[in-house]
């Protein structure tokens, strides 16, 4: 004798399972809008290029986010003083929701040395703008 199991049964379980993988799948439209590096925290003096002594800035808007979320930024030494390294010199990590996000370093006592590098901006751990700029 077969088992006798009926349609609403199966229904109901290809129903808990899509449920189970849609629990999983995130539909975050978070983003980023608007990355520009500055010379200034305030962001009113735009910039692609530094002096040696000089602090870096980046700002950026963080748009539609739901609650706090994690960011960061990883700041890259891509090629200096006639060496092309692409080392990581530091990150900056932060939660946070909607508005405008400022990340900074400021440079070691010696000064930055001649060349270019980038900031990798992240949002939920992953890479979602990179700005590049030089020191000259």
């Amino acid at each position: 004798m077969q088992p006798i199991i009926h349609k609403p049964v199966w229904i109901v379980i290809v129903l808990l399972i899509a449920a189970g993988l849609a629990c999983s799948i995130s539909t975050s439209t978070a983003h980023f809008e608007n990355p520009k590096m500055y010379k200034d925290a305030d962001g009113t003096t735009r910039t692609t290029s530094y002096a040696p002594a000089d602090t870096f800035y980046c700002r950026v808007e963080l748009k539609n986010a739901a609650g706090d979320i994690p960011t960061k930024a990883e700041w890259y030494a891509v090629s200096v003083e006639d060496k092309t390294v692409r080392t990581l010199i530091t990150q900056a990590e932060m939660e946070s929701g909607d508005g405008t996000l400022t990340f900074d370093l400021t440079p070691p006592q010696e000064g930055w040395p001649v060349g270019s590098y980038q900031v990798v901006l992240y949002l939920n751990d992953k890479p979602k703008e990179t700005l590049t700029f030089k020191v000259k």
